[in-house]
């Protein structure tokens, strides 16, 4: 009695958990998975057909060999009469198949598997580059690089994994068992010993499997941001002498995650240890069993060694789907973290087409920029913006000036609608009419941020980012525009000389410079420059900028900068404060040129 109410304690609470599952949304959210995951696979269902089909083959295989593997013992020990040649050439035969099949499985798996990640990554990575900046800005780039990177590689796995192994290990369930059961039932007794232990044990697992596979994610996502800052700070670290406290950091987040991975590893060595245990038990009762069964005359030593070996199918595959649950939970988890980032809101190109012909129909007259009472902040911040706006025509140079913080660089942000104002608009015009902001309209700028924005490669692969088609004659004159081209014609390899990550080898000083002669080359109607000329001594920063000034291209520039002598090439100065943007007098701009002056004669800096 207290035997049959334990078990109705134990259906209870099975059901209960599975209602608290489905009430927490956690079936509608794997449903939600599969659905996206569904993408994928229809784009791939013949290779999935072409390795579930090998994979079908193999288990014929292995199974038609076990009945030639009996019928060579029985042949041997004289149980049977027939042709030993025959019968072990096609023991061999099988064998060599079973060989071949596996390695061409394992050729069309691999050319498979490397197809779908690349595909799945790429497109990923596409999408991850459309995603609206503001709302991956919440994310870590070491997170971000680990949900591209070890997660959309779970994801092409489990696609071309998962299904077909599911059902290979079906088909080989039920085929080894309809052998077992035609010839002598009472063995499969034994192989179907272990599903209750299975089940149990895999229920108890697939919780913390669950948990652990999030806090790996989460602690692997920490690491590789840690890393990724690290390196990129290399230099900083060092001039700080601050070497062995990054050292600890790291040895503490590698304690972190080992004691997490110790904690998961201590019940699954011990879940597996019993499992293997059962295992055993059940593995020798099979041969005691069939022992007694060939002394009893029931079976041959044939029959028996070919039933040990279904035994050892029936295990195998029960065992292998099992195991495919922590390998669902392992895929669930990965496909939840990417669709985070795919699932937030994406920016829109839909007017890409409307903007080139907007730049067509204004090539030759220029394109101008208004921005219109703007309001902006970032998310749980006060204002940056209230009612602010500017205007910027074409051949005419905008300077934004106000202290560090106050919002210059967000303004860039907002003109190059990579931010999207809570209030007012920005507006392009020409003389054909006037367009609204979007990302499509990015095609209307070159832009030069602050700091040092080169990339690893050679000069010219540098500049041909923004223009691939640029030729040679067109890289250098954007070169002399700069005000680049005296040192990069030094240089051995001149254009073809190689830069090392993050500008390595170049000043800061040329860095900036190559960085506003890649944006010139662009041919871009509207100019951005962001601090773009803070590393520049004051003689070649005017030279630079009055290249701009004179150059024909019906060209809009705005600059930010905290550079007085800069201002007086501009045609208007507007000072950010109380969170607008007021147009400086001539008065109040030579008023910031003399205190300039003063602080440089009293030595100060700027």
């Amino acid at each position: 009695m207290d035997k049959e109410k334990k078990t109705s304690n134990q259906t209870m609470e099975t059901i209960k958990y599975n209602i608290d599952k489905i009430k927490s949304g956690a079936l509608k959210e794997m449903l939600r998975q599969t659905v996206w995951l569904y993408q994928y696979v229809r784009g791939h269902w013949l290779a999935i057909i072409l390795y579930t089909a090998l994979g079908l083959v193999s288990t014929a295989i292995g199974l038609i060999s076990g009945f030639i593997a009996r019928d060579m013992v029985d042949i041997i020990t004289g149980h049977q009469t027939g042709e030993v040649i025959k019968t072990f050439a096609l023991m061999i035969g099988f064998q060599l198949g079973s060989a071949v099949v596996s390695q061409i499985t394992n050729i069309v798996s691999g050319v498979i598997s490397m197809k779908v990640d690349a595909e799945v990554k790429a497109d990923v990575f596409s999408k991850i580059l459309v995603t609206d900046w503001e709302s991956l800005t919440r994310y870590h780039t070491g997170d971000l690089l680990t949900r591209w990177g070890s997660d959309a590689a779970n994801i092409s796995t489990g696609i071309l994994n998962w299904v077909p192994n599911l059902i290979i290990n079906v088909v080989k369930l039920i085929s080894a068992f309809v052998i077992v059961i035609q010839n002598d039932w009472t063995f499969a007794i034994f192989s179907f010993i272990t599903i209750p232990f299975s089940v149990i044990f895999s229920r108890k697992l697939m919780k913390r499997m669950v948990n652990n596979n999030v806090q790996s994610a989460a602690l692997n996502a920490k690491m590789s941001g840690f890393n990724q800052e690290a390196f990129s700070n290399i230099q900083t670290i060092k001039a700080f002498n601050v070497i062995g406290l990054y050292v600890r950091h790291l040895k503490q987040l590698q304690k972190e995650y080992i004691d997490m991975r110790l904690t998961y590893q201590k019940l699954s060595f011990w879940t597996s240890l019993l499992m293997t245990t059962i295992g055993l038990i059940v593995t020798y009762s099979s041969y005691g069993w069939g022992i007694y069964r060939v002394w009893s005359g029931v079976i041959t030593y044939g029959t028996m060694t070919m039933f040990l070996s279904l035994s050892g199918t029936l295990t195998g595959a029960l065992n292998s789907l099992v195991s495919m649950v922590p390998a669902a939970i392992n895929l669930t988890t990965s496909v939840g973290r990417v669709m985070d980032i795919l699932e937030m809101p994406r920016e829109d190109f839909s007017k890409d087409e409307d903007v080139q012909e907007f730049m067509k129909e204004n090539e030759n007259c220029g394109i101008g920029l208004c921005v219109d009472s703007i309001n902006y902040a970032y998310e749980n911040e006060n204002l940056v913006f209230q009612g602010a706006s500017i205007s910027a025509d074409p051949h005419k140079i905008i300077a934004l000036v106000g202290p560090s913080g106050e919002g210059t660089t967000t303004l860039m942000r907002l003109i190059l609608a990579i931010a999207n104002p809570q209030a007012g608009k920005i507006i392009l015009r020409g003389e054909s009419g006037e367009m609204e902001l979007s990302p499509s309209a990015r095609q209307c700028f070159s832009y030069v941020p602050q700091g040092n924005t080169m990339f690893s490669g050679t000069i010219a692969e540098n500049m041909r980012n923004v223009k691939e088609d640029a030729t040679d004659e067109e890289i250098i004159e954007a070169l002399k525009l700069a005000d680049a081209w005296e040192f990069v014609s030094q240089l051995d390899d001149g254009i073809n000389s190689f830069i090392k990550e993050r500008g390595g080898g170049f000043s800061e000083g040329q860095a900036q410079r190559l960085s506003i002669a890649r944006a010139l080359l662009r041919h871009s109607p509207i100019l951005l420059l962001d601090e773009a000329t803070s590393a520049l001594d004051v003689a070649t920063e005017r030279r630079v900028i009055e290249n701009i000034v004179k150059d024909d291209y019906p060209r809009t520039c705005i600059v930010t900068t905290h550079r007085p002598s800069v201002l007086t090439v501009c045609d208007r100065v507007y000072s950010i404060r109380d969170k607008q943007c007021v147009v400086l007098t001539d008065e109040e701009i030579d008023e910031m040129l003399k205190a300039n002056m003063t602080r440089k004669e009293n030595g100060g800096t700027r």
